[in-house]
């Protein structure tokens, strides 16, 4: 019992409460549920890996954005992690391929270039015409926002480089804006 819940401690956002729970929820499920529950993460371990193009997690390589024929190669959005590509595809707005960081810099957090795919980003470069810096606008999405910027434009400088709008959420009222989040609104906004 005490090997389980440190290793259910070792998940994101679980504790040692939380992984307490889980793991008496496991001793008390019958022995096919244990059984289904072990296999699917011994499935997903064997079955699973990250694209070798845009880092993207999948069980085939290349993954089906980067080898699809009706999604525009040319056109790459930089994202933090592989869940934000979901995000990004329930708009259904965007048609082009994706690149995933796993992660953002964070010189506190230990994170610094070398810890993020990057490198494969680059070599990608001399393809693509625009490339959306879809980073979370936090301190560390921004900065590492920025050093994308430079490093694109250092090895590639013919390339687009944009970044998603940021700002007053569709739904919300104004006057519960901050002043980054009000500045950034008024920075980005569009002509009707």
């Amino acid at each position: 019992m005490t090997r389980l819940i440190e290793e259910l401690r070792k998940l994101p956002g679980i504790g040692t409460k939380s992984a307490q729970r889980l793991a008496f929820h496991v001793l008390r499920s019958s022995p096919d549920d244990a059984e289904q529950l072990a296999s699917a993460i011994r499935t997903l371990k064997a079955s699973l890996r990250l694209c070798s193009i845009c880092n993207n997690i999948t069980d085939v390589d290349p993954c089906s954005y980067c080898t699809s024929p009706a999604r525009d190669q040319h056109l790459v959005c930089v994202v933090e992690e592989p869940t934000n590509i979901a995000t990004i595809e329930k708009t259904r707005s965007y048609a082009g391929v994706y690149h995933v960081l796993h992660g953002t810099l964070s010189p506190i957090g230990g994170v610094g270039p070398e810890q993020l795919r990057i490198a494969n980003l680059l070599t990608r470069l001399p393809e693509i015409d625009e490339l959306i810096l879809a980073t979370s606008p936090t301190t560390e999405g921004e900065a590492t926002a920025r050093y994308l910027v430079e490093e694109v434009h250092r090895v590639e400088p013919r390339v687009r480089v944009t970044r998603i709008a940021t700002g007053v959420p569709a739904g919300s009222d104004i006057e519960y804006a901050d002043e980054v989040t009000m500045t950034r609104a008024l920075e980005g906004r569009r002509e009707l």
